[in-house]
């Protein structure tokens, strides 16, 4: 595109990135410091979604401008850093207002995005399943939909990519009032359009939470961290399930739950989700919690955290913070230190060790410590384990087969049509042997019922 051409209504329309020339910037307010990680993240957005950087500019403020976000002598400034790397897109670190996109755009005659937006935009390009591609459309119609300006006549852009012609789709009829504005409308085929997503959605959230149910025999684990900690490397190297792991923002959206195999017969089960990030826009967080249904239901999460990056810590709040807001209940947390084969500065690492002292250390790529979380896992399923003498039904194969993964048996008796078993067990097990089998009966070491 030609310097100092202004974009079209198409080319604001279309939100996508890639390939563009991009000048990011960046708006610290008083109590926010200014580092050399400034930026960075938004770079590799930017970078995942496609984009060229070309420049990038921070301005310091008491307050946000209303008006435009930043000063008025600093958007002359980056617009003649956009006139001077030739650069046809502009993108805030930051959520900004419809009028303040427009006023950046008239300005600087470029296409501007915020943070949200981009985020948005990546997502939607990494969507594989029907169900990731329904989430992403309502995340982007739920941000959308508040900030219609009359952009478009129409939603051809947004609508239709969780299958298009389905209902609340763009045209048809009742979609013409006569005497209304264009962005009346729009709003009305979006708010129909949000119904009929919510709808699949709570539809796939049912279906999930009946899949997790169906689990109850097994341990369940959840790998949950910031985005690019190495989840889906830890996932293949304890489960060998092949999931896609590259070195990229947002590479894995869907969960993918595999066995893992701990020993002696005992196996969980492990998932691997979408990787979290600082400000993760909330309609994401909302739209995706179906897909986050087995980190909520977990009986262990696995905190990976990227020991190698200088925003550890950072990275370490925002994704407690994610959990927070959704809901994830009191589950047990252990962290894990990835990456410790590419830590530059002993530092940090120290650092790190000092304020999760009981953290793992691992290196899911060479494989260093990786069979200490196969180990906690196992010890976690298995638990502090008590003495139990158990009378189960010859016949009930079942509640058998789940003693001999979950529990150590010291000895089996024979009396009739019924199994005397001397186990030790953790409470949790027992407590799931009772939900599978009913008739199973505790008895004293005369074997009479106690």
């Amino acid at each position: 595109m030609a310097k100092n051409t202004w974009i079209n209504q198409a080319g604001r329309d279309d939100l996508a990135v890639s390939e563009e020339r991009a000048v990011l910037v960046g708006v610290l307010l008083d109590d926010e410091k200014l580092s050399d990680t400034t930026l960075v993240e938004l770079t590799e957005l930017a970078r995942s979604a496609g984009a060229v950087v070309v420049d990038k500019t921070v301005q310091r403020r008491k307050t946000y401008n209303a008006a435009s976000c930043v000063g008025k002598g600093k958007l002359e400034e980056i617009r003649q850093r956009a006139d001077a790397a030739d650069a046809n897109l502009i993108i805030f670190d930051n959520d900004l207002s419809p009028s303040q996109i427009r006023e950046i755009e008239a300005v600087t005659h470029r296409k501007v995005l915020d943070r949200s937006e981009l985020i948005l935009d990546i997502f939607a390009s990494r969507a594989r399943t029907a169900e990731a591609r329904l989430q992403v459309e309502l995340a982007q119609l739920e941000y959308t939909a508040p900030r219609l300006r009359g952009m478009w006549t129409h939603l051809e852009r947004i609508a239709g990519a969780g299958g298009a012609g389905g209902a609340g789709s763009v045209g048809g009829i009742g979609t013409r009032g006569p005497g209304e504005r264009q962005i009346e409308i729009d709003r009305r085929i979006v708010g129909r359009r949000i119904a009929f997503l919510k709808d699949k959605l709570a539809e796939i959230h049912r279906r999930r939470v009946r899949e997790v149910a169906a689990r109850r025999d097994y341990f369940k684990v959840s790998l949950v961290g910031y985005t690019n900690a190495g989840k889906s490397t830890l996932m293949n190297a304890l489960t060998g399930a092949g999931a896609r792991a590259e070195d990229r923002l947002f590479a894995t959206l869907d969960t993918l739950t595999r066995r893992v195999e701990l020993g002696a017969g005992r196996a969980a089960l492990l998932s691997d989700t979408v990787g979290f990030i600082r400000n993760l826009p909330h309609h994401l967080v909302a739209s995706f919690r179906a897909t986050l249904e087995e980190a909520i239901h977990a009986d262990l999460l696995l905190h990976v955290v990227d020991a190698s990056s200088t925003e550890a810590a950072e990275q370490i709040a925002a994704v407690n913070e994610v959990l927070h807001d959704l809901e994830v209940p009191d589950t047990p947390m252990v962290i894990v230190l990835n990456k410790v084969d590419a830590v530059r500065d002993e530092t940090l690492l120290t650092i790190l060790r000092h304020e999760h002292p009981k953290a793992l250390e691992v290196s899911a790529l060479t494989g260093q410590g990786v069979d200490q979380v196969r180990n906690l896992i196992d010890e976690r399923m298995r638990g502090e384990r008590t003495s139990v003498t158990l009378s189960i039904a010859q016949r009930n194969g079942k509640a058998l087969n789940f003693v001999d993964r979950f529990a150590d048996v010291d000895e089996r008796e024979y009396d009739e049509d019924r199994v005397i078993v001397h186990a030790r067990m953790s409470p949790r097990a027992l407590e799931e042997l009772h939900k599978i089998a009913a008739d199973v009966r505790h008895v004293d070491v005369n074997g009479h019922d106690e």
